[in-house]
């Protein structure tokens, strides 16, 4: 696994959920219009089918 050192106000934990073709990742409503960075922590549980 690679480490990642990130600057930043706030942390959040949660989980990719399945989303059309894509995955998507829920934050706090005050968040908005904020610049943010997802960092995947573990292998996906689910493979695209291909």
């Amino acid at each position: 696994m690679d480490k990642h050192e990130i600057e930043g106000e706030e942390v959040l934990e949660g989980t990719a959920k399945p989303s059309g073709n894509s995955a998507h990742v829920i934050v706090p409503k005050r968040w908005r219009g904020a610049d943010v960075k997802v960092v995947r922590t573990s292998e996906p549980t689910e493979q695209d089918e291909e």
